[in-house]
């Protein structure tokens, strides 16, 4: 072993001094040879080779199942060897599988070329809404509301409120792609029960009372099942527009969690700036999103792109649903 291999061996932890990227990197605080040293760990990209990623399934082991519901599947795993019962190797993967998995999952997770669109009222009325409606016609939503039902996930249920009008219920999950123990990158998802909202698009002024006690009660609650780590100041709500699927959802977020594509102009809005806009709108209370242009980005490979916007930039008329 080299000199500066022995490094590493000698090195003595004193305490976890940072972790950020959602758990991928941490900072460790020690010495070595009595000098202070800080080790900084995080995790290496996947290996692409071919031979390696046809073996790739057979690598992963002592697999903890999370969770089931309709197609989707998720797991806690290992792809390092195990050290041994004394000292266990903890899991360093988190893994969904989608199966059986439909032409528009492999279009979704393809890579593709983004393309940023804005969507007018009269694009939305005319177009997206009766996209969507297809979209929950086609079944799409099932999964969804298997967990609202009471059929799946109920494990999962980390809340459930007890509201005086029950069309006001919501759950709260955590979000599939969190570890549920990296309090760092915390991602939950709340469900309304109620499902005329199908979307932002879908909310009015006259929504401005619930949504303020939705993101009240939210704070209190994660407070409460995180206490002394989780403070209400800590977190981030925000939408997706468009969102993956067509039943209103709320996405709650550690502040540290570093921000992705998810998070990014172009497919979130903050929550309390919806309700801002709402606030503001001129109006009655039936006046609210689907009054605005509201810009977004879209894959090529989306039928959203496919549909509707790239008909529209060639001057053509979109699919008819």
């Amino acid at each position: 072993m080299s000199s500066l291999n022995t490094l590493l061996t000698r090195f003595k932890l004193e305490k976890l001094l940072n972790q950020d990227q959602g758990g991928r990197r941490i900072i460790l605080q020690g010495t070595i040879s009595g000098e202070p040293a800080l080790l900084l760990a995080e995790r290496g990209a996947f290996d692409t080779d071919p031979s390696h990623l046809a073996s790739f399934n057979r690598l992963i082991t002592h697999v903890q199942n999370l969770g089931q519901n309709d197609i989707y599947h998720w797991y806690l795993a290992n792809s390092l060897p195990e050290n041994g019962v004394d000292q266990p190797t903890p899991p360093d993967l988190k893994v969904n599988l989608i199966y059986p998995c439909t032409e528009k999952h492999i279009r979704k997770y393809s890579f593709q070329q983004l393309r940023s669109v804005t969507e007018t009222s009269e694009i939305y009325a005319q177009h997206v809404r009766p996209y969507m409606a297809r979209c929950r016609e086609e079944g799409r939503l099932n999964w969804v509301f298997n967990i609202l039902d009471g059929k799946k996930e109920q494990e999962n249920v980390l809340f459930r409120s007890p509201e005086s009008d029950p069309k006001d219920d919501f759950l709260l999950l955590p979000d599939l792609n969190w570890d549920r123990k990296t309090i760092g990158s915390l991602h939950l998802l709340a469900l309304p029960l109620r499902r005329d909202i199908w979307s932002v698009r879908d909310l009015k002024k006259r929504d401005v009372k619930w949504l303020r006690h939705l993101q009240a009660t939210l704070m209190q609650t994660v407070e409460r099942l995180y206490p002394n780590v989780v403070e209400r100041d800590m977190l981030k709500f925000y939408l997706h527009y468009q969102p993956t699927y067509y039943h209103f959802h709320v996405h709650i977020v550690h502040v540290n969690l570093d921000p992705s594509a998810t998070q990014a102009v172009g497919k979130a809005l903050g929550l309390a700036d919806v309700i801002s806009h709402l606030e503001m709108m001129g109006g009655d209370e039936t006046t609210g999103m689907d009054r605005l242009d509201l810009t977004y980005t879209v894959g090529e490979e989306s039928e959203l792109w496919k549909e509707i916007f790239q008909p529209l930039k060639e001057g053509k008329t979109p699919r008819s649903v």
